[in-house]
């Protein structure tokens, strides 16, 4: 409830017995003019209004330094770290990690095998799908194949690839650096699908060049 100060009796509360009767009038043009204008501020700071106000403020939920497990059937399959995560609660309640965020990924024996790192991250969570975007690098551990793009999907229902995108990657491993409009892998890094290739550049060692 804002309480409002009303100082419309004090400001036209004189009278003027002298005045001519069109003076009398502006003055009653005026005054009427001046509650109208009190009414319509008064209909703009309602009640009802600050009550939606706070509604909406309380449909984000907020925390910092964040550290999310996810498993399955009991066995850890993930771990998030993030510095913020804001949990909105909309038609389609989703959680937002709009300050980066690290996700170490772990094998059937609790051993890291991956690692990924997005400046920004959207989790639905009726699809159980994690939106990366910004700066997305991924890489496994096992061989070293590291993933750059600037947008990639992680859906931890999909049986073979469960990191997928339609934007243009680059992807290095040892031998050779590829780059492909759209890719898709699985969470150790081992399974690869490039969807479509532009060019590639093999890695030689000096030592395989001939001296001179």
């Amino acid at each position: 409830m804002i309480k409002k100060e009303n100082n419309t009796n004090v400001i036209f509360s004189r009278h003027y017995p002298c005045l001519p009767a069109s003076s009398r009038q502006d003055c009653v043009t005026i005054l009427l003019l001046a509650l109208l204008l009190i009414g319509l501020y008064s209909c703009e700071n309602n009640e009802g209004d600050i009550k939606n106000i706070t509604t909406k403020s309380l449909a984000i939920e907020e925390a910092t330094n964040v550290n999310v497990n996810y498993t399955t059937s009991g066995t850890a399959k993930a771990q998030l770290k993030a510095p913020l995560m804001l949990r909105v609660q909309d038609t389609v309640s989703f959680v937002e990690f709009p300050k980066k965020l690290h996700v170490d990924f772990y094998n059937e024996q609790g051993v890291i095998e991956s690692i990924l790192d997005a400046n920004y991250g959207k989790y639905n969570e009726t699809q159980s799908k994690v939106l990366l975007k910004d700066s997305v690098r991924f890489i496994g551990l096992k061989n070293g194949d590291t993933l750059y793009t600037d947008e990639l999907f992680w859906d931890r229902n999909r049986p073979t690839y469960q990191f997928y995108t339609d934007k243009p990657t680059v992807i290095k491993t040892k031998k050779e650096i590829i780059n492909s409009i759209g890719f898709e892998v699985n969470q150790n890094f081992t399974d690869k699908w490039f969807k479509n290739t532009t060019n590639s550049y093999f890695r030689v060692p000096t030592t395989s060049f001939p001296a001179y």
